[in-house]
């Protein structure tokens, strides 16, 4: 009976080499194939741009292909679901921001992946500031002028959203400046904008990115930034606190992410080249042109602001009245 456990152990410890063997094969011969890197927004939002732009440069330095798949809808959790259960072998990977890693566990009463459990950090690859932007034929050019407005006019006044950022945004808006504003979601950042330049909707909180260029073309009017201070970016516009709201600080990160059990071979390297991508002076004015503040960080670094984003943003959407939907 003793030599028969025995060699059991012996089968089971085996096949555990034999998988730790093949694990590791894998990791030494990846990439032999294309990338992709799945998107929980539309393209022309500015994840999907900044994103392009990085990939470009992944691309080489990896020698393989890198393929952008935009999976937008149900607040990104479309995209984070089908990452979350994808293979972890290196050739599906996420990359996001808040929206699905910090805000969703507190937007959504049903979520079907786990922000912390379901995913292996890589590396972050900056900030991605947000401004307030209104239709030109709203009678206020200034913020303080928008508030004033909306307290005049209760309920006339509407926002859109294409992103958790702008739901948040928007309601701590509301809440802060005591307005009766209505909210409109849409499933990306480009179709609500498109509504608010068209008229149909009031205003909105968007990535420097998609609305700067509407901006200067007249199609919007900027009023104010969402960082606690003013952004390099546009430094001409007031941040919200600035402008009179208080205790208004709200900026969307981005970074990338594999499955849970992402191999530690694959994970090293993809974030030693993601930094010595985003870390180059030249890229980094790029991103900057397309709104994007770029930085980056060990794949440890991301997994402890992961985990102070969920406490803060799990505060925000509490201060700011907003239910589980």
């Amino acid at each position: 009976m003793l030599s028969s456990l025995v060699r059991a152990l012996r089968t089971v410890g085996a096949a555990v080499l034999c998988l730790a063997a093949a694990s590791t094969a894998q990791a030494d011969s990846w990439p032999s194939r294309n990338i992709t890197l799945v998107l929980p927004f539309a393209a022309g939002s500015g994840t999907d741009t900044t994103t392009r732009l990085i990939s470009q440069h992944l691309s080489q330095a990896l020698g393989v292909g890198i393929v952008i798949e935009n999976k937008a809808g149900a607040n990104g959790m479309i995209a984070a679901t089908y990452v979350a259960k994808a293979a972890p072998d290196g050739y599906t990977l996420l990359v996001t921001t808040n929206t699905t890693h910090s805000a969703n566990p507190y937007l959504l009463k049903s979520l079907t992946y786990d922000p912390v459990k379901d995913f292996t950090p890589i590396a972050r690859t900056g900030d991605l500031p947000f401004m307030l932007v209104v239709n030109p034929d709203v009678p206020a050019k200034t913020v303080a002028e928008l508030v004033a407005y909306g307290k005049a006019n209760p309920g006339k006044l509407s926002y859109a959203s294409g992103s958790s950022s702008a739901i948040v945004s928007g309601a701590t808006f509301a809440h802060n400046a005591g307005l009766d504003l209505l909210h409109v979601p849409y499933k990306s950042s480009p179709p609500a904008l498109n509504d608010v330049m068209g008229g149909r909707v009031s205003m909105m909180f968007v990535d420097i990115l998609t609305g700067l260029p509407h901006v200067q073309g007249n199609a919007l009017r900027a009023l104010a930034v969402t960082t606690k201070d003013r952004s390099p970016l546009v430094p001409s516009l007031p941040s919200m606190q600035e402008a009179g709201v208080p205790d208004f600080d709200i900026s969307s990160w981005q970074g990338y992410f594999g499955p849970a059990g992402l191999p530690k071979e694959i994970v090293t390297r993809l974030n030693a080249e993601i930094r010595k991508i985003v870390e180059k002076p030249e890229i980094k004015t790029q991103l900057a042109t397309l709104g994007m503040d770029a930085f980056s960080g060990t794949p440890e670094e991301l997994g402890t602001f992961v985990n102070e984003q969920l406490v803060l943003w799990e505060r925000l959407i509490r201060d700011a009245g907003i239910e589980k939907q």
